[in-house]
């Protein structure tokens, strides 16, 4: 069987398909998650070299056979081929190429009826209108070639029609044919990546089933729908963890981690009520679920705490061992204290001792010595960061760099002060009233006095 090549969003389609509630009748609603536009390009073959008209006439058995070449061969059509041209023909002709498609449904030759199957989602992008209902009818066909051909038909039409097929998908999900159900559950499982909301209706009414197999491989698809992020999900693994059934639990379990990194109240939740599952794997997957939540929540510390006096031996390994990432030294001394006063497997108790020890205290003189070694030095550029932010380095004090002093500017020069004259003291000849009697010489006193 040749399988039609899908599309996502940005090709254009030539319609564009609304899923439907067939409770409501109205458009499902996907709220915020996001999904692609899902749609088929025409199957590729010899039949796509025909011509219109002689596709026409070929599928309607007007014209026996037509030979084409295709891939630089040379191929004899027939009506089969015919049929599977349809979804080629122009926008213009798609009425008459319907009415064709639903009389092939109907033919009595079973190679007609599969090329009529085969051919069913790529037509049905353009016009769905009955197809689903012939599609219903051959998945009980008498012929086996038909009802395979309907199984694939439904697998691949599932994640773009989910409303056209939802009861045929139910329906085929719960077959006892080997066949016919894993074609349904491919189609649901492709369904997740387009309408999860619609996974999420079917994965609740398999939960309700007797049928243990078949919660199971509803179970498995929680992980799919919780990536995807719908609302519905929180309900089916609250359901689904309340299971009487271990592997539906062990399942569901396996889904918390991704849970928790998405919602961490709910995971934690979550995980606080699989932390004591009577099975070991669901107790298990539930601390790994704690691993991923935020160890800075209070619940989740709590968790850990209790998780480390579980009776399970590998409950309380998983939680010992994030003790230390969630508790001081002096904190996780008191608990180690404590615990060590029930704990009885060898191995733990180790571990749980080596959590105690104090190398100040209680180490040898090297291990002593070790812990007051000094610490390394700081690199250079690490000082100058910490001195320019004012940090301290070490024990040292906090430098306080100098506050730069501003220079003082010259005075100008008018405004400049002369400095005070010196005083003259006088000489001992003045202070004993003598004279110098060069300063007042007069010529007139060489004179003889007559």
């Amino acid at each position: 069987m040749m399988d039609g090549i899908v599309h996502t969003e940005g090709t254009p389609m030539a319609k564009k398909y609304v899923a439907l509630d067939p409770r409501t009748g109205k458009p499902i609603q996907m709220g915020s998650s996001s999904r692609g536009e899902v749609h088929y390009e025409p199957i590729q073959g010899p039949w796509s070299a025909l011509l219109t008209a002689d596709a026409m006439s070929l599928a309607e058995g007007t014209l026996e056979r037509r030979e084409v070449r295709w891939m630089e061969q040379r191929y004899v059509l027939t009506q089969r081929d015919g049929i599977r041209a349809l979804s080629t023909v122009p926008q213009g002709m798609l009425e008459p190429a319907h009415r064709l498609l639903l009389a092939a449904m109907e033919h009595e030759d079973d190679d007609v009826r599969v090329a009529a199957l085969e051919v069913l989602p790529e037509f049905a992008v353009r016009k769905s209108h009955e197809l689903f209902d012939w599609l219903s009818v051959l998945l009980d066909d008498d012929a086996v070639s038909v009802r395979r051909a309907a199984s694939e038909a439904l697998a691949r039409a599932a994640p773009t029609f989910p409303s056209g097929v939802r009861s045929s998908l139910a329906n085929e999900l719960r077959s006892k044919e080997k066949h016919r159900s894993s074609c349904a559950w491919k189609g649901l499982d492709a369904l997740t990546k387009t309408w999860p909301d619609v996974v999420a209706d079917h994965v609740d009414s398999l939960l309700l089933e007797s049928d243990v197999e078949l919660r199971r491989k509803a179970a498995k698809l929680l992980a799919n729908i919780a990536a995807r992020k719908t609302s519905a999900v929180w309900d089916l693994v609250s359901w689904a963890l309340n299971d009487e059934d271990a592997q539906v639990r062990r399942t569901v379990a396996k889904s918390l981690p991704k849970l928790g990194k998405m919602d961490v109240r709910m995971g934690t939740v979550f995980a606080e009520r699989a932390l004591v599952d009577t099975d070991a794997e669901v107790r298990l997957s539930a601390v790994k679920t704690i691993q991923r939540l935020n160890r800075d929540h209070g619940r989740a510390r709590d968790l850990i705490i209790a998780g480390a006096r579980s009776n399970d031996l590998r409950v309380r390994q998983a939680c010992v061992d994030l003790l230390p990432k969630i508790m001081s030294e002096d904190a996780l001394r008191i608990l180690v204290d404590d615990l060590l006063k029930t704990e009885t497997d060898e191995k733990l108790i180790e571990k749980l001792m080596k959590y105690r020890f104090d190398a100040m205290l209680e180490g040898s003189e090297e291990e002593k010595n070790a812990a007051l070694s000094p610490a390394l030095p700081i690199p250079e550029l690490d000082k100058e960061i910490l001195i320019s932010q004012g940090q301290r380095i070490g024990m040292a004090p906090v430098l306080q760099e100098p506050t730069p002093t501003a220079t003082p500017l010259p005075e100008p020069a008018e405004q400049r002060t002369q400095p005070p004259a010196t005083e003259r003291r006088p000489t001992q000849d003045e202070l004993m009233g003598y004279h110098d009697d060069d300063d007042d010489f007069d010529p007139m006193d060489d004179e003889p006095y007559l």
